[in-house]
């Protein structure tokens, strides 16, 4: 069992309790109702739930990707699809350094590993008010290299009390990253026209199992990007975020454990696409000195 202390922060009808794995979201209320899928109290985070991914999102085929002419090898920590899964700090304990009722801030000092031989000192602020849960990241290079960079949440957002194949979709994305059925490796760019992952015009999840990347993504009236899901019985969750995550996963939570089979559905802006280590498909590239900031809200509907 997990001995990490709870750190509440509320306001505006909204109920946050972040802990310091993975400076995770480990509940999310609002007027009482579950905004995503929690984990108990001392329990050891699972499926990387609530937490904050850094420094890749996603995965790096059998963690090997070369950066600046030099080939190197994360670790394999998914070993069914023989991948490098979602960073290196989700299940690590960051220090907290600001806490009041409304907000706290979190801090991960990322040293040089052999994989990663890049320096980083990355920060996360939550702030709740009337609108609902605010995160902001920031990651700066402190070593003496280029750093090849990427960050995500990991929220399973809840509707509501209804099965998730009868909560309806809203995601406003004209393209998906096929990927290998088997591994999820990326292979191309595709228009959602005509395929089962169209959701620019809210429709019921159904039995679709969804585990992939969307972006062209359609602005909102204030330049942000979002997502929404509505529980037929009237309740909903919204998510928000900027221009600095032009990519969006979406998991249905489809698990091979039946107490977490599409639980909730997993919503992750991210900076870049999966193996955007190889691909330098949007990859951050933070130069000496230099910082990188993502945000990214979560409300009631």
């Amino acid at each position: 069992m997990s001995s990490h202390p709870d750190y509440g922060i509320s306001s505006g009808g909204y109920s946050a309790v972040i802990v310091p794995e993975g400076a995770a979201v480990r509940r999310l209320t609002h007027e009482g109702r579950d905004l995503i899928v929690p984990f108990a109290s001392g329990e050891p985070m699972p499926d990387y739930r609530g937490a904050i991914v850094a420094p890749w999102p996603n995965r790096i085929p059998d963690g090997r990707y070369s950066f600046d002419g030099v080939k190197r090898t994360v670790p394999i920590n998914e070993p069914s699809r023989a991948a490098a899964l979602h960073g290196l700090v989700s299940h690590v304990p960051w220090s907290v350094y600001h806490h009041d009722e409304r907000s706290i801030r979190l801090r991960c000092i990322l040293a040089k590993s052999e994989g990663y031989p890049f320096e980083l000192v990355l920060d996360v602020a939550y702030t709740a008010d009337q609108a609902g849960l605010h995160t902001v990241v920031t990651a700066i290079n402190t070593g003496e290299n280029p750093a090849p960079y990427g960050t995500c949440p990991h929220p399973y957002l809840v509707a509501g009390s209804s099965p998730l194949d009868d909560w309806h979709l809203e995601l406003g994305a004209a393209t998906f990253l096929d990927v290998t059925p088997d591994r999820l490796i990326p292979l191309q760019r595709m228009s959602v026209d005509g395929t089962a992952f169209d959701y620019r015009q809210p429709r019921p999840l159904g039995r679709t199992a969804i585990d992939h990347a969307f972006t062209d993504l359609i602005a909102t009236a204030d330049g942000g990007r979002r997502i929404r899901v509505w529980d037929p019985a009237g309740t909903g969750v919204g998510m928000t975020w900027g221009k600095s995550c032009p990519w969006v996963q979406v998991h249905t939570a489809d698990h091979v454990i039946p107490e977490r089979h599409r639980i909730g559905l997993a919503v992750e802006p991210m900076t870049c696409p999966p193996n955007a280590f190889n691909s330098g498909e949007d990859l951050v590239v933070l130069s000496p000195g230099k910082a990188h900031t993502a945000e990214w809200s979560i409300h009631a509907l």
